[in-house]
């Protein structure tokens, strides 16, 4: 079902998509492909909105920076220096956190209207990124899939192909408090990731190039243990890039019983807890979980390459779980 949502300062009409299927609710927009809400019950069958979102269009454009549901391109995460290298050419790009480039740019994804087509049990989103679109080089057509799934899991498919070399990686940048939007702060949630190592940064939250194991600090998840704050880390998952969505993640909430698990085909996992959240928001009101190719990669060969070549295809898939216990 599709419906009216509000109207950009030049005009453009914003549509919201409702998916609907096993018990989850869905609602996805036109502008930024933003997940606005994701209903599920608890144990005790109670229904509530489980990611963080704004009730109208006003919200989204008065406070862009926390990203909200929305999704990332064409580059999620960071870019040090604003510049990458490709082929022999360095790219320059325009910066838009200090001196590096942060989720693609000042009008990333987040901040495009997409076009929307209705698919069985979902919304298929896809835009054409212009060739120098925020510096990045080709012409990259993308189109972005929300489907549920029989069980009423949220499925993300990606895909993307560019007439010249490029670099992509996209992602989705959803909030999840499975006591429920509202309900107060998500820490004390349990997380469980399947993630023996992490790639440290600066105080600019750049890689330093270093995979660093996580055994005996606070980023071993491994065994699950509860999440606070202070969390903005990019692990490596220990499947690596895969061809199908393994399972890397699960995020519970011991009040409700809710239960989020996270199957990706990438091979990193951004943990946010959502520390500079803005009012009407408070720190870790919402805990991120963005599956994504590492921060930086571009300048950094050792980590899984994110070039994309006239004739290939970029191909990415996340698929986002709910149950209860």
């Amino acid at each position: 079902m599709s419906e009216l949502f509000g109207t950009l300062p030049d005009g453009t009409e914003v549509h919201r998509w409702t998916l609907q299927r096993s018990g989850t609710r869905v609602e996805v927009l036109t502008y930024g492909g933003i997940v606005r809400s994701v209903e599920v019950p608890d144990r005790e069958g109670r229904t509530a909105d489980v990611v963080l979102g704004f009730a109208g269009l006003d919200g989204y454009l008065a406070h862009p920076e926390p990203y909200l549901g929305a999704l990332i391109g064409r580059y999620a995460n960071r870019l040090a220096g604003a510049r990458f290298p490709l082929d022999d050419v360095v790219y320059a790009l325009e910066p838009n956190e200090g001196p590096n480039v942060l989720h693609g740019g000042a009008r990333g994804f987040d901040k495009r209207v997409w076009d929307a087509a209705g698919v069985e049990h979902g919304v298929r989103l896809a835009r054409v990124s212009s060739h120098g679109e925020e510096g990045f080089p080709g012409r990259l057509d993308v189109a972005v899939t929300y489907t549920l799934d029989a069980d009423g899991a949220l499925r993300i498919a990606y895909e993307a192909r560019t007439d010249a070399p490029t670099v992509v990686a996209l992602t989705s940048h959803g909030y999840f408090n499975l006591a429920g939007s509202g309900a107060g702060s998500a820490a004390g949630h349990e997380l469980r990731l399947a993630a023996s190592r992490l790639t440290p940064t600066g105080e600019d939250l750049i890689p330093t190039g270093e995979l660093r194991e996580v055994a005996g600090s606070r980023f071993d998840f491994r065994d699950g243990r509860k999440v606070g704050t202070g969390y903005d880390h990019n692990f490596v998952l220990d499947k690596g890039v895969t061809g199908a969505p393994e399972q890397v993640a699960e995020l519970h909430d011991p009040s409700s019983g809710r239960t989020l698990t996270v199957a990706t085909t990438e091979p990193g996992l951004q943990l946010y807890t959502g520390d500079h959240l803005p009012a009407p928001f408070a720190p870790c009101d919402g805990i991120a979980l963005e599956t994504q190719h590492f921060p930086d990669s571009p300048n950094h060969p050792g980590f899984p390459s994110t070039v994309l070549r006239p004739g290939e295809v970029y191909r990415s898939e996340t698929v986002y779980g709910f149950s209860v216990r």
